[in-house]
């Protein structure tokens, strides 16, 4: 393992040429302390435990001293958002600091965000607050976790310089990890402003860096498979949301990876009660992005993807490319549903059951993750009337019927209580990074106890595990708790 000053860095994107980003130099907080590291992005640098301890780990990455190969950039895109394209957005709080190459070979971008303003802050302070910083923080490896691809977080400095919001906050950065943060709006900002010499550079980077198995020859060309890649890459990332009852609350162009990760994290929200219009985004009132809109605005914003890439690959590929979302997304999403369900083997009916299980889940309004972990333990024998699962259900009789399908779709597949059951204990968690458990967290942090978010970041990290003694945390929301929103403000 590696001391800080042996990060080895390889700025593909800074090697770009003008009109990429704009070099700005991080304004540190005076005062930067660490909150929390996480052990897991640790080891994916090459980096050892005792590097958090140093005194100079808060100040190299909270941009206060840069380390040899570092070269701060803020990254230029566009984006539509809320269906209405905005021509010029950016890095407006965030940094990228360089490109670290990890002793495996894997290529990790340092990202600090509220490291000052930049070029792209249109006016804002370029700082970002604990409350975000910390939900953005505790989600990505909660999904990472739930197998959903997505950012990765180093860690969270904090501060006790106040930043202005609706209210005054306290301070904080946040430095989190991707492979790449280019967005389908980096695409869109050079298509709009009538670069596709930019278009064609950025694709080609990409693609070198990202998708070199494109790079080979086929029957079409590089960038047509490059787009169908992407929509398939979406297809998944959105069919894994929908599995695990996850929302992300602000789908905007600019917020969609072109690696398919689950990206910039702000009002979402796991789901509590069923409720397939859960809005999670107090910005969002007519919900765009509500939960079961997710799918169609995925595709919605391919489609814009598509138009930018249109100096590159013809109408057709794109449309062929485009035809291929819902095909995938539903075979990605009842491949997942079929997991959580214990099932082994594909059948006809399969996307019935779990529709109708939808459906008397939204009218009994059941709490989506307990239900499926309470699911592991379904008794399939033919005159058992499993009460805790009915418990979930008003009335009662709703579950019954679906049970009884259910049973018989165990049953002609021959399967055993005690082996599907401990399959599904590894599909369905137990934790899942709800709301009211986020705000508490942050709660606490305001006050100045950080272990609480040690101990939350150990129960998203595990979440299939049954961790004795915090089963509080894997509970129905308090009545505090219940159907919080949060806005975009960050």
């Amino acid at each position: 393992m590696a001391p800080l000053e042996q990060l080895v860095f390889d700025n593909t994107y800074a090697r770009l040429p003008p009109g990429f980003a704009a070099r700005v130099a991080p304004a540190p907080f005076p005062d930067a302390h660490v909150v929390s590291v996480n052990p897991a992005a640790l080891r994916l640098l090459g980096l050892d435990a005792d590097a958090a301890t140093r005194p100079e780990f808060a100040q190299v990455f909270g941009g206060a001293r840069l380390l040899p190969g570092m070269e701060p950039l803020a990254m230029v895109y566009a984006g539509h958002q809320f269906g209405g394209y905005v021509p010029r957005l950016g890095d407006g709080r965030a940094l990228l600091l360089g490109e670290v190459r990890a002793p495996d070979g894997a290529k990790w971008d340092l990202h600090l965000k509220g490291g000052g303003p930049t070029p792209f802050s249109r006016g804002g302070d370029g700082r970002a607050v604990l409350r975000s910083t910390l939900r953005e923080y505790l989600a990505g490896e909660a999904l990472h976790a739930l197998g959903i691809p997505s950012t990765r977080a180093l860690c969270v400095l904090g501060s006790r310089t106040p930043v202005y919001r609706e209210d005054v906050e306290t301070g904080a950065m946040l430095v989190r990890l991707a492979p790449s943060h280019v967005r389908f709006g980096t695409f869109e900002f050079f298509h709009h402003t009538g670069q596709p010499g930019h278009v064609a550079t950025l694709a080609d980077h990409v693609l070198t860096h990202h998708f070199p198995h494109l790079l080979e020859p086929g029957p079409e060309g590089r960038h047509a498979r490059f787009f169908a890649e992407v929509v398939e890459r979406t297809a998944r990332l959105v069919a894994g949301w929908q599995a695990v009852g996850f929302a992300h609350g602000v789908m905007n162009t600019d917020n969609m990876s072109i690696l398919g990760l689950t990206l910039d994290y702000g009002p979402y929200g796991f789901l509590d009660d069923f409720d397939p219009g859960f809005i999670c985004n107090h910005s969002d009132p007519q919900g765009r992005y509500a939960f079961n809109q997710q799918p169609r605005i995925a595709l919605w914003n391919l489609a814009c993807l598509g138009e930018a890439l249109l100096t590159l690959i013809t109408e057709d590929e794109a449309r062929a490319a485009l035809g291929a979302f819902q095909p995938s997304f539903a075979a990605h999403f009842l491949a997942r549903m079929r997991e959580k369900l214990g099932l082994t083997e594909a059948r006809d009916g399969d996307r019935a059951l779990v529709e109708d299980l939808f459906a008397v889940m939204a009218r009994s309004h059941v709490d989506y993750t307990r239900f499926f972990r309470a699911l592991n333990r379904f008794d399939s024998q033919p005159d058992a009337r499993n009460a805790p699962l009915r418990d979930h259900f008003l009335p009662p009789e709703d579950f019954d019927a679906w049970a009884a399908r259910y049973r018989a779709r165990l049953a002609s597949e021959g399967s055993e209580d005690a082996v599907r059951s401990a399959r599904m204990d590894r599909v369905n968690p137990k934790y899942v990074l709800r709301n009211w458990v986020a705000q508490q967290t942050i709660a606490r942090a305001q006050e100045g106890d950080f272990a609480e978010v040690d101990r939350v970041l150990a129960l998203v990290s595990a979440p299939f595990d049954e961790h004795p003694g915090s089963e509080a945390y894997a509970a129905a929301p308090p009545s505090w708790g219940r159907h919080l929103v949060v806005s975009c403000s960050s």
